[in-house]
C-alpha cells in the first residue's frame, strides 16, 4: 500500500482565492492604503472634516458611475451622462429665475429623458454601437445647450438654497447629499440583485443571442436603460451644481471618464455580464481619495492626469488579476 501526500495550497494561492471569492476585500484594503499614505504626506488631513468633503465630492462621481455600472453590464456605455448632467443643471440654474424650482426641476429633466429615449432605440432598435451612439447624442447636446445660452444669457442663473443645502450642507457632520445617495444607491443595488429588470441587464450583457432565444425583447431593456441612466444623470447634474454653484456648459464632463473607471475598478466588465455597484462606490471613493492625494503632492496638471491615469491602469490591472478566478 502506498498513500500519495496531498501537497499543501501555497499561501499566496490561498490569499488569491479569498480575494476572489470576496472581491471587495482588495478594494477596501486599497482605500485605506490611500488613505493612510494621504495622513503621512500630511499629518492631520484625516480628520471628521476631510471625511465630510470626501464623501460629497465622491457621491456625483459614484452616481455617474452607477449609470455606467447598468450599461456596462449589457456590454455597452455611456458617454453622455456628463452632458445630460450639465444640461439639467444649467438649464435648471436659468430656468429658476422664472419659474418655481420645482418646475425649473421638471424642465430640466425633461432633455434628459428626450436623450435616454434616443439613446436607447438607437443602440436597442436600431442597432448602433453604444459608444458611438452616446457619443454623438452628446455631441448634439453640447451643441442645443450653446444655443440655448444664448437665449437666456441675459436673464441670469442662480441656485435654488435647497440644492446648495443639499449639496454642500452638513447635518452633525454628515453630508445632506447622503439623502439623495443613500435612496438611489440601495434602489440600484436592489434592482441589479432582486429584480428581473436587474437579471435581464446581466443577461444581455452575457449572452444575447440566448437572452433574445429566451424570449428577452432586447429593444426593450435597452431602452429602458438608457432612460433611466439619463435621468440619473440629470438628477446628478442637479445635485452636482449644488455642490459647485457655479453654472457652466461644462460643468459634469470631467467626471464622464473617471465614471468608467471607478466602474472597471469596482470590478464591472466592460464586457458585460459581470459587476455590481457596491465596487462601484468604493471605486468612486478611491479616485476620490487619490485626486486629493495627487493635489497634496503639488504636481503640474498635466503631470498629474498622466500619473492618475497610469494609477488608474495599474489598480485596475492588478484587481482584475486577483479576481479573475471568481
Amino acid at each position: 500500500m502506498s498513500t500519495t501526500a496531498i501537497q499543501p495550497v501555497p499561501f499566496g494561492r490561498r490569499l488569491k482565492r479569498f480575494m476572489a471569492d470576496r472581491p471587495l476585500i482588495p478594494l477596501i484594503i486599497l482605500l485605506v492604503i490611500l488613505v493612510l499614505v494621504l495622513q503621512i504626506l500630511r499629518p492631520g488631513i484625516v480628520n471628521e472634516r476631510w471625511l465630510a468633503n470626501t464623501v460629497k465630492f465622491a457621491i456625483p462621481l459614484a452616481i455617474l458611475a452607477g449609470c455606467q455600472t447598468m450599461t456596462m453590464l449589457t456590454g455597452g456605455i455611456d458617454l453622455s451622462v456628463g452632458t445630460v448632467a450639465t444640461m439639467s443643471a444649467f438649464i435648471m440654474a436659468t430656468q429658476v429665475v422664472n419659474h418655481d424650482p420645482a418646475v425649473a426641476i421638471l424642465i430640466a429633466l425633461v432633455p434628459a429623458v428626450l436623450i435616454g429615449l434616443v439613446n436607447g432605440i438607437g443602440v436597442g432598435v436600431f442597432r448602433v454601437h453604444p459608444l458611438i451612439m452616446t457619443l454623438g447624442t452628446s455631441l448634439i447636446g453640447t451643441g442645443c445647450l450653446q444655443v440655448y445660452q444664448r437665449t437666456v444669457i441675459a436673464s441670469g442663473a442662480k441656485i435654488p438654497p435647497f440644492l446648495a443645502w443639499l449639496g454642500t450642507g452638513l447635518t452633525y457632520g454628515v453630508p445632506n447629499a447622503l439623502l439623495l445617495f443613500v435612496p438611489i444607491a440601495v434602489l440600484i443595488v436592489f434592482t441589479l440583485n432582486r429584480t428581473g429588470f436587474g437579471r435581464l441587464l446581466y443577461a444581455v450583457g452575457d449572452n444575447e443571442g440566448a437572452a433574445r432565444l429566451s424570449g428577452v425583447r432586447y429593444w426593450q431593456v435597452i431602452t429602458a436603460l438608457y432612460v433611466i441612466s439619463s435621468v440619473l444623470a440629470g438628477i446628478t447634474g442637479l445635485l452636482y451644481i449644488g455642490l459647485i454653484k457655479a453654472p457652466s456648459l461644462s460643468l459634469a464632463e470631467p467626471l464622464v471618464l473617471p465614471s468608467v473607471a471607478a466602474a472597471v475598478i469596482g470590478g464591472t466588465s466592460i464586457f458585460g455580464g459581470r459587476g455590481g455597484y457596491t465596487g462601484t462606490i468604493i471605486g468612486a471613493l478611491i479616485l476620490t481619495v487619490l485626486t486629493t492625494l495627487l493635489t497634496i503632492l503639488q504636481m503640474p496638471e498635466g503631470a498629474r492626469r498622466i500619473l492618475f491615469g497610469l494609477i488608474v491602469l495599474f489598480v485596475t490591472a492588478a484587481y482584475l488579476r486577483i479576481i479573475e478566478d471568481r
